[in-house]
């Protein structure tokens, strides 16, 4: 299908995207486009004006910023999934990236407009809950950063207003730190059913530290409390894995669909959970 009419704009600056979008009340950002086009084409949104930001040169890259690692909102999955320090100091990213849709997206679609676009399957915001990520936002009165646990607000919701523009992601060093992405689909390359994105650091043969969070388990993203703070100091055993991911559904709310009900995800999340710690840990 063709979309409606719209007015098209291509900003070469921040500041002149952000102006755009509040002079245009009735207006959606366009990055990457893989989320947003379809949309478009099906008529399902109709927005009045389209701000293309894929000219912002200054939304692309990573870089090390001390104690954190800093993602551009425009870098397309395939750099973050190959990038060094991204593979040094966040494994955990590089690997949800690599599984993210096909080459061709992630070729062209981007790591801040996944986030942005809040798909409760999606692959990114789980680890970046997980990894206790923060997003700068800039608009009208400057810029200002939100923690994640605090940008998902709901399904397809964000923290980022109408007039305002997700323009970087800093993620926080988790150097020498084992990570796993486990995700079940009924389709290769489609949403997961359920999706669990683990970190842990370990001592010796006990888990010290562990940092897990689960997608498409309610409408936002959801980091596993629970099953954290019970891996806390046990030793990184099938056992012990195992009794702490049953209670990774504490706390979630999954919906039922065509793709399976409550109960099955709330398996599914154990069940993944365990293996995605496990091979964390580098004993699954």
């Amino acid at each position: 299908m063709i979309p409606a009419a719209f007015e098209y704009f291509t900003p070469t600056t921040i500041d002149e995207a952000v102006s755009l979008l509040s002079e245009h009340t009735d207006a959606k950002v366009l990055a990457g486009g893989q989320s947003l086009l379809p949309v478009l084409r099906l008529r399902l949104a109709a927005p009045e004006s389209i701000v293309d930001i894929g000219k912002i040169d200054e939304l692309r890259g990573i870089r090390d910023d001390g104690d954190a690692l800093v993602v551009g909102a425009m870098t397309p999955h395939s750099t973050v999934q190959f990038d060094p320090l991204i593979a040094e100091h966040t494994r955990l990213i590089s690997l949800a990236a690599a599984s993210i849709a096909d080459p061709q997206i992630r070729h062209r679609g981007t790591f801040g407009g996944s986030l942005a676009h809040a798909d409760p399957a999606g692959d990114l915001p789980a680890v970046s809950v997980a990894l206790d990520a923060s997003f700068v936002i800039a608009g009208p009165g400057g810029r200002r950063t939100v923690g994640a646990s605090d940008f998902f607000q709901g399904v397809f919701s964000t923290a980022v207003g109408d007039d305002e523009l997700l323009v970087e992601v800093r993620v926080p060093k988790y150097t020498g730190w084992g990570a796993h992405y486990e995700k079940f689909s009924r389709v290769a390359q489609g949403w997961p059913i359920v999706a669990v994105a683990a970190a842990v650091r370990l001592d010796g043969d006990s888990i010290a530290e562990a940092r897990v969070g689960l997608s498409n388990m309610g409408s936002t993203p959801i980091r596993a409390i629970a099953v954290e703070d019970a891996l806390i100091g046990r030793p990184a055993t099938a056992e012990a894995v195992r009794s702490a991911a049953a209670r990774a559904a504490d706390g979630t709310s999954p919906v039922t669909d065509l793709n399976g009900d409550a109960e099955y995800r709330r398996h599914l999340a154990s069940v993944l959970t365990r293996r995605a710690v496990l091979a964390a840990a580098g004993t699954g």
